[in-house]
């Protein structure tokens, strides 16, 4: 029984002896949209710039049918072995390790921690190209849209790498939940900017032609890049609907009745749903602005000079966004490296010594562990961040690796666990089938932003990358 529960009366506290949950439906639905709409939403419209009016609104409908029926079945694992009456799995892994056992339970591990280290650099990217979008917006508002106004996004990510080695010191970051609530608010921010401008331009009737089949090839794009873009612009939409990462902790607010997995699976629909109607939107409508010519960022990529404020707040919102959610992407890496050094060394003074520290009138205890292992994880997410600042590749890679494991694979191997379905029948193979289909998409989407990644380094100096 956890240690705030025991004040409470055995009729306010649920089953597993935790004080009772009381989200709903709708509570879970909010949650999911809130999750999805990251820095990842402005990537879209080039992601349907590379594979036009067909493929790109066919891909958004397929990756989010294939989400609404994996997230279903993730749904189904959260008690074991019964998806009603069995024991809860607080997180992912504990479900995975409760169906499929300890071997793949480390591998979903590593890729689940993996994602997690590399959200981290790629929201370090977004935030110093937002930081500098804003200073190029003022920069051409000053002296017009043809001024040489390019900036190294170096000193901001020294800057963001500063405030996250000291907001990484907080030992529990739910205390800081208004900066969550904050970050969660601004994200619509800004993709209602970005959309509202996309939305301006093409009513203005100054929107730029657009394709069925995406960017044409020619002497500006060859066959082969086409190919390798469309494979990235595939991992750009899978990232944007990952929210694999914490649909246990949402689940876990749900209240016991009706059953946590039949509330979910309405959540998923619904806010799959109206995910997939933003994308749509947002993607559509950029393209539908800049045609061939749609920029990797809409809001950092300057399709949009005036108003300079609106497109400078747009970016300020992005930094806000950033700012809670790395840390929100953090914690539970900080968290897991941290609780296996105690269990390894549980005698140690450097690991387990807390120093209670008073500055002024504030009081709060410092570790030296957590200081020094914190610290230097935040500067060689900076440095990764430094050596590779290239947006849409970045996201494209996060989005393969952590697409066919976590929302396709794992939640089809659980199923057929839970569900004991017999191998080599018709259900067994048509769920092989499908995790094969998306792990095909999954590797060519990494293999089409590691190539853009490794084209970009070899054009710009590392270190010395300047937008």
């Amino acid at each position: 029984m956890d240690v705030e529960a025991r004040k409470y009366l055995p009729s306010e506290l649920d089953d597993d002896g935790r004080i009772k949950r009381t989200g709903n439906m709708l509570t879970a639905t909010t949650h999911i949209v809130t999750v999805v709409v990251g820095a990842g939403v402005l990537a879209l419209a080039w992601a349907m710039a590379q594979l036009g009016w067909l493929a790109g609104i066919a891909s958004m409908i397929i990756f989010a049918s294939i989400s609404i029926y994996t997230y279903n079945l993730i749904a189904d694992c959260y008690r074991y072995p019964d998806p009603v009456t069995g024991k809860r799995n607080y997180t992912y892994m504990q479900a995975v390790q409760a169906y499929l056992g300890g071997r793949m339970y480390v591998f979903c591990g590593l890729v689940l921690y993996g994602k997690l280290a590399g959200v981290t650099v790629g929201y370090t990217i977004t935030t110093s190209t937002s930081l500098v979008a804003i200073k190029k917006a003022i920069c051409f508002h000053q002296k017009g849209h043809k001024a040489y106004c390019k900036f190294s996004n170096n000193p901001y990510m020294i800057g963001f790498g500063i405030v996250q080695i000291l907001l990484s010191q907080i030992p529990n970051f739910h205390k800081l939940t208004w900066l969550s609530t904050l970050a969660a608010i601004t994200s619509f921010g800004y993709a209602l900017i970005g959309s509202g401008l996309s939305l301006a331009v093409v009513a203005s009737g100054k929107g730029e032609t657009t394709r069925l089949f995406g960017n044409k090839i020619g002497p500006e794009l060859s066959g082969t890049d086409k190919v390798w873009r469309v494979f990235s612009a595939l991992g750009n939409i899978a990232l944007a609907c990952s929210f694999a990462t914490v649909v246990y902790d949402i689940m876990d607010t749900l209240k016991s009745y009706p059953p946590e997995n039949k509330q979910m699976k309405r959540a998923n629909v619904l806010g799959i749903t109206a995910m997939t109607i933003l994308f749509l939107l947002c993607g559509g409508l950029g393209y539908a602005a800049f045609g061939d010519d749609t920029p990797g960022n809409i809001l950092t990529g300057f399709g949009f000079y005036e108003p300079f404020w609106l497109v400078a707040l747009g970016n300020v919102c992005i930094v806000i966004h950033m700012v809670g959610a790395f840390q929100v992407m953090a914690q539970p890496l900080f968290r897991i490296i941290e609780m296996g050094a105690n269990m390894a060394w549980p005698n140690s003074t450097f690991i387990t010594m807390e120093y209670p520290t008073k500055i002024g009138s504030l009081t709060f205890n410092i570790n030296l562990f957590r200081l020094i292992w914190r610290t230097i994880y935040v500067i060689l997410a900076t440095i990764v961040a430094m050596a590779m600042p290239f947006f849409n590749e970045f996201l494209a890679l996060l989005g393969a690796i952590g697409f066919w494991p976590l929302i396709v694979f794992f939640p089809i191997q659980m199923h057929i666990a839970q569900k004991q379905i017999k191998t080599i029948s018709l259900k067994w193979c048509v769920l092989h089938l499908i995790s094969f289909l998306c792990f095909i998409i999954s590797l060519a989407a990494a293999v089409g932003s590691i190539r853009g990644i490794s084209k970009n380094i070899s054009k710009y100096k590392v270190f010395m990358y300047k937008q």
